[in-house]
């Protein structure tokens, strides 16, 4: 399910781009369904993006009221940003932000086996860090890892306008 842009002008395709943006942001917003409720999280994430295929690992506590909502429904949403800047105009509706952003959907799965919890918190790691990190057996059996299977995404860039 792909819903498009709305402003193609500020579409992002290319790859080394996309991959900036998702170095450069540390945290992204999980969005789910709790109920008939929308709920939405804050969070770290790793990454990897391989044949444009974007899965997102992210981690927490191992029980809690975003790990029930994802076992109910595990259709998501997300986006995330960097680069934001605000701007001044001439008249009020030439104010506005410079931004960069990927937004898309997915599914969540709750992550079980030991060595994908290992790989995951090193990925995300080195996304938030730079660093390289490994992870006992009893280090990762402290902490859920979701994985987030993007199904489809787009990235968008807003930069400062021409006067």
């Amino acid at each position: 399910m792909s819903h498009g842009l709305t402003r193609r002008e500020r579409e992002v395709t290319d790859r080394n781009e996309i991959v900036r943006i998702l170095d450069t942001a540390k945290f992204l917003h999980l969005g789910m369904v709790d109920g008939d409720e929308p709920y939405v999280v804050p969070m770290n994430y790793g990454y990897t993006l391989e044949n444009d295929q974007l899965t997102f690992y992210l981690h927490g506590a191992m029980r809690g009221r975003k790990l029930d909502v994802l076992r109910r429904n595990p259709k998501i949403c997300f986006t995330l940003e960097c680069d934001v800047v605000p701007f001044e105009g001439d008249v009020a509706c030439r104010y506005g932000m410079t931004y960069s952003s990927i937004m898309g959907v997915g599914t969540a799965v709750i992550v079980e086996d030991v060595a994908e919890k290992q790989q995951a918190l090193s990925l995300l790691m080195k996304a938030q860090t730079g660093g390289d990190f490994e992870f006992s057996e009893r280090m990762v059996s402290v902490v859920s890892v979701i994985r987030l299977e993007v199904s489809s995404f787009t990235a968008k860039h807003r930069p400062l306008p021409t006067k």
